[in-house]
């Protein structure tokens, strides 16, 4: 399989486990050293954003992407991708379009986030 689909499974894969709260999966596609700064300006870490889905405190209950671009510079990728996203944190709720933009990194047969940023844009 060669790498552009690699990352659009990866990128699936993640939205799927950010919509079912898959703890297993998001430990799979994070890296131990991910740093993501998140729509209120924020830096969060691997376990800070793991800890969100398992304590339930954020849930989603829709993620749809459109406008992705992906560019490969070896055994770096990075997705900018455009959510539609409804979904609780804590007690506030959310549904607008963010534009996110990740950072994949190739490591010992994987690809794993290594940062990233979201913002809203509507």
């Amino acid at each position: 399989m060669k790498q552009y689909e690699q990352i659009v499974e990866c990128e699936n894969k993640l939205l799927e486990a950010i919509k079912t709260g898959d703890i297993k999966v998001l430990d799979e596609l994070l890296h131990e050293n991910l740093i993501f700064n998140i729509p209120t300006g924020h830096t969060i870490t691997k376990e800070m954003d793991i800890q969100n889905y398992r304590s339930g405190i954020m849930t989603v209950s829709e993620i749809l992407p459109s406008e992705q671009i992906i560019q490969i510079t070896g055994n770096i990728s990075t997705v900018a991708v455009t959510v539609h996203l409804k979904a609780k944190y804590a007690d506030q709720v959310i549904d607008g379009k963010f534009r996110y933009l990740r950072v994949w990194q190739f490591f010992d047969n994987h690809w794993k986030v290594i940062a990233g940023s979201g913002f809203q844009i509507q």
